[in-house]
Formats: C-alpha cells, sequence, structure tokens
C-alpha cells in the first residue's frame, strides 16, 4: 500500500470516528431532552376536575380559563428547562379562578426554552379574546420570557423564581417577580443581582420557606433546597400574589 493511500484510510477513518462521537453525543442530547421532569398527577387531576377552570391542550400548548367571567387578560407562560407543562396547572389555577385570568403555558421545542423561537402570536392565537397579554415563565423560561416581553402586544411580565439576561429596564411594561428564600436554583441572590434589569417600579416579592420546585409540581429537583413550608401553602402564597398585582 503507498503512502498516499495509507494516509486517506488514516483520514477517512479518523472522519468516521468524529461522525460516530458526533452521533452518539447528538443521541444522547435528545434522548435527555426528551425525559422531562413530569408534572405530579393528582395536582393536574385537581385542576382538570375543578369546576371554576377549563384546560384544553392546543397541541403546541395547554390553556386553561375561567368558566365565568374572563377578565381580558392573557399570561403567555414559559415552562423551566425540562419540566412538564401540565406540572404548572396547580400553581396557575388559583389566579385563572380568582382573577378570570386566560393562560397559555407552552410546550417548548424540545422541552427547552432556548431552543423555542415560535413568535409570541402562536401561542396567543389560542385565546383571541383576550385584550391585554403578560408574558410569564418560571426558571429559564423566565429568561425566555423576557425575551418575548419585547414584543409590542405585551404589557407585562410575569417572573417564578427567574430573572432576565435582557434589559428591559427603560420600557413601560408591569412586571412582577416572585422568589423563594428556600430557592437552590434561582437564589434570592441571583435574583437581586439582575434586578436592574428590570423597570424600577417592579414588583418583587419573596415567599418565605419556598423552594425552587414549588413554583411548578413536578417533585423535587437537584440542586435545590429543601422547603420549608407544604405544597399546598407555596400555591395559596403565589395565587396571592398573582391576585394581587392582577
Amino acid at each position: 500500500m503507498t503512502r498516499s493511500r495509507r494516509t486517506l484510510r488514516r483520514l477517512r477513518n479518523a472522519a468516521i470516528a468524529v461522525v460516530s462521537v458526533l452521533a452518539l453525543v447528538v443521541v444522547g442530547f435528545l434522548a435527555w431532552a426528551s425525559t422531562p421532569m413530569m408534572g405530579d398527577r393528582s395536582a393536574a387531576l385537581a385542576v382538570w376536575r375543578n369546576p371554576a377552570v377549563t384546560v384544553h391542550d392546543a397541541g403546541d400548548s395547554v390553556v386553561l380559563a375561567p368558566t365565568g367571567r374572563a377578565s381580558g387578560t392573557g399570561l403567555v407562560f414559559v415552562p423551566g428547562a425540562l419540566v412538564d407543562p401540565y406540572a404548572y396547572l396547580s400553581t396557575l389555577a388559583g389566579a385563572v379562578e380568582e382573577t378570570g385570568l386566560t393562560v397559555v403555558v407552552t410546550k417548548p421545542t424540545l422541552n427547552l426554552a432556548f431552543f423555542d423561537q415560535r413568535p409570541l402570536g402562536t401561542f396567543t392565537a389560542h385565546a383571541p379574546e383576550v385584550e391585554r397579554w403578560y408574558v410569564g415563565g418560571h426558571s429559564l423560561g423566565g429568561v425566555r420570557a423576557c425575551q418575548l416581553a419585547d414584543d409590542p402586544a405585551v404589557s407585562g411580565l410575569i417572573l417564578f423564581g427567574s430573572y432576565c439576561a435582557n434589559d428591559l429596564s427603560g420600557t413601560g411594561l408591569r412586571v412582577l417577580s416572585i422568589g423563594g428564600t428556600r430557592d437552590g436554583l434561582s437564589t434570592p441572590a441571583k435574583i437581586a443581582a439582575a434586578r436592574h434589569l428590570l423597570p424600577s417600579d417592579a414588583e418583587l416579592v419573596e415567599i418565605d420557606g419556598m423552594d425552587h420546585a414549588q413554583f411548578g409540581a413536578y417533585g423535587p429537583q437537584p440542586g435545590d433546597r429543601p422547603a420549608t413550608i407544604d405544597d399546598e401553602t407555596a400555591r395559596a402564597r403565589l395565587t396571592e400574589a398573582l391576585a394581587a398585582f392582577l
């Protein structure tokens, strides 16, 4: 075998090895992204059975609406990374029932908000009767919501255990940021450090004893700190903060 043939053979083998490694990485990533933290079944069923709230799966999102008088206000809510959208039914249903809010919980591409580049109109189209829209999200979903807040159709921003990476301080948005004192991921210190990116009149609420995972209902999350209040109390205080803001 000539030297040139040996060189070509080595290059071919090296290329095959690189492609094989990349294929394994892609397959591994897709498998990881396809296994979200599932929502608690009993918590979701309680919302489905609530006569004051309707739940509709729209394919690319889940829509919660009041059966009574709607307020004309809507919220497009982006889940945290690898969190099942249905995990947020129980933490958002209280505000729907008490304030007449309509909520569209998105189903992000690959369960990761940063891969979902669909425009806001994709989700607001599911509730054409809504007159004013807020965007919001939990954890990394909140970071994506901050980006969607640039849309001229958006009136305000609601963050659950999250903070912005883009500067919204010069906007006229109404902003509510809710954190938990036991949040081990979006810690109170991290939320405070990003405070300057929000408008000066943004409302910051801190729920004593609440951890990161209690903003949804999907069980414990790695890296979080143990909550010192139960899930029912956390949901009640979250609903109270949302109702007061809305």
